[in-house]
Parts: structure tokens; C-alpha cells; sequence
């Protein structure tokens, strides 16, 4: 699907519901795999959160989890531990490119057997449930937090608990933080000291139920739309003050975009108060490497520079992410460079009209790129690529007053 946008209203009023974060609802669907006994309210409805809860109640031996990255790494270390069942877990060609070998080599050091069936380190993988029978793993800490979730709930469920010891430095925090959370609201004791995690071992949990908070993710588009438009009143629902999401840091960064954030009973609202604080801003994005994409696009709209930095591990997402930034920021006419670990963009506003932007299979791409719509009509291909994390936003957008049209 190709869709055209543009937006010639540069005043933003309106509210949006936003589902259920993916990052709490994925963690919960895996724990209720796990323990069972409660039930998850405002799930999110994205496609990987589709997929994640069709994997768990599969029967078959092949499951295909097509382009959900969170949920090959949660069900890698699900069915390792899945006594006598046996499983090949797939994915899309990308996800078969995207490493998984130190979750693999964890796994398989606490007990577990997992084989490959094709590239070395790579999906899809050959996975025969076991007793996993050691409960202390060693795992690099900065490649992918998931890795590091995907063995502490799991681990939860082992009959001694699991201790990891991270090494060298911790990737996205507040991702570990947000497992944590999670697994002491049911009731699940861990410690978090320098770079030991501790599990305790749970065999049922006693809660009825687990809210989702909406996803923060998300809600950076909506950021990125009230620093670009002339005014904004924007609520978004369902939020809160101490979110456990580490991309709720949205609401400090964006202040020097110009965008200020209120919190009432169950919602946020984002107004436009100014323009940005200065012409060139730099954020360290490690813990939330996710909203870089939306960071980068309002900072290129706003004419101002940034530099981003604690990146590494936007190359093993969906796409290379920075190499699709630079390639997409160029179209439109903006000088950019990145590193392996860093995004530099120079002030700028020589923007070029109806340019297409290519998705490369990721949801974030075509997201972060439509608050740019406020500035010039812009194309996007394989549009339908938002089903991964949020179906409604081409919706939303239009009850904002977005004019959208199906090439």
C-alpha cells in the first residue's frame, strides 16, 4: 500500500487512544504463558503482540513469528524450557538475518538444547524442551535487553531461580527495569546489584489481573507533530507519571523541542509552547533507542541539528536503522551522517516535496517520517508496515485532520 500525506492545518487539536504498550504486553503474555492465573487488560493490538499470543497457543511444531523480533527472543528462551516439546521457531528473511547466537549460547549453557538450522547464530532454530538444570548464566549486556528479559522471566519459572551476570556495559535499563516491575507485581522477588541480576523461583503467581500501560513509543509521534504544528493541544490515553517505559523520557527531551507535557487523571496532554531552545541538541538515547527515528525527523523539520548518540543497537532492528535514516533524511535534503553508534544531522531546511520514503519492513520508519507531512506532501511505500506496533495511526492521523490518499 502507498499512501500520500499532507497536512495544510498547522493547528493540532484532538484525542487519541493509544493500545497497550508492546514492550508490557509481550513481557505479560510470556509470564502469563508461564504462571497463568490473571488477566492482561488493555493489551496492545499490534501485529507482534498478535503474533506472540498465537505462538503461545500453537500446537504445531513449525512457528513462524514473521518480522516480531521481542517475541523470537521471549519464545527462544519459552520453549527451551518447555519440557517435551519440541520446536522450530521462524521468522521472516530479516528476522533470519538478525542475530540471536548469545541467547542461544546462554540458553544452552543453563541446559538447554537449541540447534541451528540453517546459519550459525541465526533463526530458525531447532528447539528440544528440557529441565533446565543450572540456574547461573553469564551474558554480554550490551547487545539486546531482550536477551537479558527473555532469561529472567523464564528464569522465574526454573526450580532454583536464575542469577546472570551482565558483562560490560548495560544496554537499555530501563527494559530490565520494566521486567522487574513486572515480575514484582506478581509477586516474583529479584535484585538488580551492579552487574548481577537474581531471580527468585516462583510456581504460581497470586494476581487477577495486570493493566498495560499505552505504549510511549507510540505516543513520540504525537511529540513530533505538536513540535512541528503552529499550536497543539493534544491528549493522548492511557498514561502515567511513573511509567515503566523507558521512552517515557519523551516528555523531558521534548521540552527542549518546544513541546510541554501535562499529566492528568489517566491521560497526557501535549502542548506546543515555543520553538526549539537552541539550534543544535544532543541526546543520549541508550535507554530508549527507540524514539531516535522520531528525534531525529522533528529535529530535521524544525531546521534545528542533533546529535544522537547510544545507538548500537538500532543496526540489528527490523533494518539497519541508521543507514535507513541517513538514506530517507538525504531524500528530502538533509545532511546527515552516522557511525555505528551515532546520528549527526546539521541544521537545515531545504526540504523537497512528494519525495518517497522507502519502510524497509519497519513500522518506525513509516511513523516517525508522517509528522513531516506538516512541512511538505510526502509518500510512503508499504505503508500497511504500522500493523507491526500500531494498526490505527494512519486513522488517527486523519481524525486529526491529516489528508491521507491511497496511491
Amino acid at each position: 500500500m502507498i499512501l500520500k500525506l499532507q497536512q495544510k492545518q498547522p493547528n493540532l487539536n484532538g484525542t487519541v487512544r493509544i493500545t497497550g504498550s508492546k514492550s508490557e504486553s509481550n513481557r505479560l503474555l510470556l509470564l502469563q504463558a508461564l504462571f497463568g492465573n490473571f488477566e492482561i487488560k488493555n493489551l496492545s493490538n499490534s501485529e507482534d503482540s498478535d503474533m506472540m499470543q498465537q505462538a503461545l497457543a500453537s500446537t504445531e511444531k513449525t512457528v513462524d513469528i514473521h518480522h516480531a523480533g521481542t517475541a523470537m527472543r521471549f519464545l527462544t528462551a519459552y520453549f527451551a524450557a518447555y519440557e517435551g516439546r519440541e520446536t522450530i521457531l521462524t521468522g521472516s528473511s530479516r528476522m533470519q538475518e538478525r542475530p540471536i547466537g548469545l541467547l542461544v549460547d546462554a540458553l544452552n549453557s543453563l541446559g538447554a538444547d537449541i540447534t541451528y538450522l540453517k546459519n550459525e547464530g541465526f533463526a530458525p532454530l531447532l528447539i528440544k524442551g528440557k529441565k533446565l538444570d543450572q540456574n547461573k548464566v553469564a551474558l554480554e549486556a550490551n547487545v539486546s535487553s531482550q536477551y537479558i528479559s527473555a532469561l529472567m522471566m523464564v528464569g522465574a519459572s526454573l526450580p532454583n531461580g536464575i542469577e546472570i551476570e551482565l558483562i560490560g556495559k548495560i544496554t537499555s535499563v530501563p527494559y530490565i527495569e520494566m521486567t522487574r516491575s513486572l515480575l514484582t507485581q506478581l509477586g516474583i522477588e529479584s535484585t538488580f546489584e551492579g552487574q548481577i541480576i537474581n531471580i527468585k523461583p516462583a510456581a504460581s503467581v497470586d494476581i487477577s489481573e495486570m493493566v498495560v500501560e499505552s505504549d510511549w513509543s507510540s505516543a513520540s509521534y504525537y511529540y513530533s507533530l505538536a513540535a512541528l504544528c503552529d499550536s497543539a493541544a493534544l491528549k493522548l490515553s492511557s498514561y502515567k507519571k511513573n511509567s515503566l517505559q523507558g521512552d517515557s523520557a519523551l516528555a523531558e527531551i521534548y521540552t527542549e523541542l518546544g513541546v510541554e507535557t501535562t499529566y492528568l487523571d489517566t491521560e497526557i496532554l501535549l502542548k506546543k509552547t515555543q520553538g526549539p531552545k537552541s539550534q543544535s541538541v544532543a541526546f543520549d538515547l541508550a535507554n530508549s533507542p527507540d524514539i531516535a527515528q522520531t528525534i531525529a525527523v522533528t529535529c530535521y523539520g524544525l531546521g534545528i541539528g542533533c546529535d544522537l548518540t547510544g545507538l548500537h543497537t538500532l543496526k540489528i532492528k527490523e533494518t539497519d536503522r541508521l543507514e535507513a535514516l541517513k538514506a530517507e533524511l538525504t531524500k528530502l535534503g538533509a545532511e546527515i551522517s552516522v557511525t555505528n553508534d551515532s546520528l549527526h544531522l546539521k541544521p537545515g531546511t531545504n526540504y523537497r516535496e512528494d519525495v518517497t520514503i522507502k519502510t524497509y519492513q519497519d513500522h518506525r520508519m513509516a511513523m516517525a517520517f508522517a509528522p513531516m507531512a506538516l512541512r511538505v506532501p510526502i509518500v510512503f511505500e508499504d505503508a500497511e508496515v504500522v500493523n507491526k506496533s500500531y494498526p490505527d495511526y494512519w486513522d488517527d492521523l486523519k481524525s486529526l485532520g491529516f489528508e491521507i490518499k491511497e496511491l
